[in-house]
C-alpha cells in the first residue's frame, strides 16, 4: 500500500521540523513538501500532490484561513488539518477553518517539557487523524441489514439490527426528556447543521460532548449560541437542566447529569479519561440512562474512535433510543459507524435530517403547544438574525415535572 503524502504548511522552520520528524517515524506516513506560508503551499500542491495538507492558522502574506479559502475552490475534497496554538484566538480562528471547510485540527504542543516529549505528543494526535481521514484508521463498520415493517423505511435511512422494543416504539414512541449528542471530528460544522433546525422553544435540553480542549468547547458554545435558536453554553458545574438550552462539555472535564430533589443538573469533573477522551461521551451517556431513564434520546455524530458506543450500550439497555449519524455525511464514521454496527441506533440518518427527527421525537407524547417544533419538523427551522440573545420571549409554556424543571419562555430567553 502506498504511502500517505503530506503537505506541512507552517511559518516556523522548527515547527516545521517538528512535525515533519514525527510524520515520518511512521512507516505509511511520508512528508513530499513543505512551505512556509499558504501562497508557496499553493504553488507547490500541484508537484507535491498530497493526501492530506497540515496547515498552520497563524503565517505572514497568506495565513491559514485564505489558503484554506483558496485550496477549497480547487480541491473541495483535499482533507486539510489545521494546526492551531492554544489560546483564544487560535480557537477562534479554528472554528472559522473547520466552518470554511478544513476536515480537523490539531492543537500546537506548549510547555510540554522537551523536544521528545513536543514529537511524541504531535505523533499521538496528529498520526491517528492523517490516518482516519484518508481512510486507514479503524475498518468501516458495516451495518447488517434488518426487516423493516412496512411503511416505516423510508429514503436515505440505513438499516440497523431490531431491538426488542422497536415494534413497540413506533407505535408508542417514548417520551423525551433529555437531548444527548455525542461527536468529535468533524463536530462542529455538524453541530450547527443539526442545531439549526432545534426551535428555541425545545421542550427539553440538550447536552453535548464535544471532543475538544479548553478555550475551543468556549468559543463552540458561544457560536453555537449566536447562530442558532436554542441557548447554548458552556456546561458548569450546578447548571439546573431547562428546556430549551444547551451545553457542550468544557474541554478536558467530563460533564454528567445528576438528579436531585429539585431536578436535575449539571456535574463538571477531572476523573480520569475514558478512551483517551476527557471529555467522554461514555461518561455522558451512562449519567443521562441513570438520570432520565428511558426517557433519554441519544445521538451519535461523526467521529473517530469508540467513544459513545458504552454509553449507547446502557441507554437502550435503559429503555431509551439512539440515533446516528449516516457514513456519507460523515467526516469520520468512526463512533456513529460502530453503534450502528452494534444494532444500537433506531435510525442512522444523513446531518440534515437528524434535527427534524429529533424534534419529531420530542413532540411526539408531548402535552402543550409546539408549534415551532412542528414547523421544524416540516422543514422551516425559525432562525433569528440576532442569534440566541436577540430572540424575545413571546409566551410561556409550561413543562410538567416529568423533565424536572419549572417553566420556560416559548422562543425566547429566560
Amino acid at each position: 500500500m502506498p504511502k500517505i503524502r503530506i503537505l506541512v504548511v507552517d511559518d516556523s522552520v522548527v515547527v516545521r521540523r517538528l512535525v515533519t520528524d514525527s510524520l515520518q517515524s511512521d512507516p505509511e506516513l511520508t512528508v513530499v513538501a513543505a512551505a512556509a506560508n499558504g501562497k508557496i503551499a499553493l504553488n507547490r500542491l500541484e508537484q507535491a500532490n498530497p493526501d492530506v495538507i497540515v496547515l498552520d492558522v497563524e503565517m505572514p502574506e497568506m495565513d491559514g484561513l485564505e489558503t484554506l479559502s483558496a485550496l477549497r475552490k480547487t480541491h473541495p475534497k483535499l482533507p486539510v488539518i489545521m494546526f492551531s496554538t492554544l489560546t483564544e484566538r487560535g480557537a477562534a480562528a479554528t472554528l472559522e477553518a473547520l466552518a470554511r471547510g478544513a476536515s480537523d485540527y490539531v492543537t500546537k504542543p506548549a510547555n510540554v517539557g522537551g523536544v521528545n516529549v513536543a514529537v511524541q505528543r504531535i505523533r499521538d494526535e496528529l498520526v491517528p487523524k492523517i490516518k482516519a481521514l484518508c481512510g486507514r484508521g479503524a475498518p468501516v463498520v458495516p451495518i447488517p441489514p434488518r426487516p423493516q415493517p412496512a411503511g416505516v423505511a423510508r429514503a436515505g435511512e440505513a438499516a440497523c439490527p431490531a431491538r426488542p422494543s422497536l415494534a413497540a416504539s413506533l407505535e408508542h414512541p417514548a417520551r423525551v426528556d433529555v437531548v444527548a449528542i455525542g461527536v468529535s471530528t468533524g463536530g462542529p460544522v455538524a453541530l450547527e447543521r443539526l442545531f439549526a433546525d432545534l426551535p428555541a422553544d425545545l421542550p427539553v435540553p440538550v447536552v453535548v460532548v464535544q471532543h475538544m480542549p479548553p478555550l475551543f468547547t468556549d468559543m463552540l458554545a458561544k457560536r453555537l449560541d449566536a447562530k442558532c435558536p436554542l441557548q447554548v453554553a458552556e456546561g458548569v458545574e450546578g447548571a439546573a437542566l431547562v428546556p430549551g438550552r444547551a451545553w457542550i462539555a468544557p474541554g478536558d472535564h467530563h460533564l454528567t447529569a445528576v438528579r436531585g430533589s429539585r431536578g436535575v443538573h449539571l456535574h463538571v469533573s477531572r476523573e480520569p479519561p475514558e478512551n483517551s477522551c476527557r471529555p467522554a461521551v461514555d461518561v455522558l451517556f451512562r449519567s443521562v440512562a441513570d438520570a432520565y431513564g428511558s426517557n433519554v434520546l441519544a445521538t451519535v455524530l461523526t467521529g473517530m474512535g469508540q467513544d459513545g458506543l458504552r454509553g449507547a450500550e446502557r441507554i437502550v439497555e435503559g429503555g431509551g433510543t439512539v440515533l446516528a449519524q449516516d457514513q456519507a455525511t460523515s467526516v469520520v464514521w468512526g463512533m456513529p459507524g460502530f453503534v450502528a454496527g452494534a444494532g444500537l441506533a433506531e435510525k442512522v440518518l444523513p446531518i440534515d435530517r437528524l434535527g427534524a427527527e429529533i424534534v419529531e421525537r420530542v413532540r411526539r407524547g408531548r402535552h402543550g403547544s409546539l408549534a415551532a417544533c412542528r414547523e421544524v419538523a416540516d422543514g422551516a427551522a425559525p432562525h433569528s438574525a440576532g442569534g440566541g440573545a436577540g430572540r424575545l420571549a413571546a409566551s410561556t409554556a409550561q413543562v410538567d415535572a416529568g423533565s424536572g424543571v419549572g417553566s420556560m419562555r416559548a422562543g425566547g430567553r429566560e
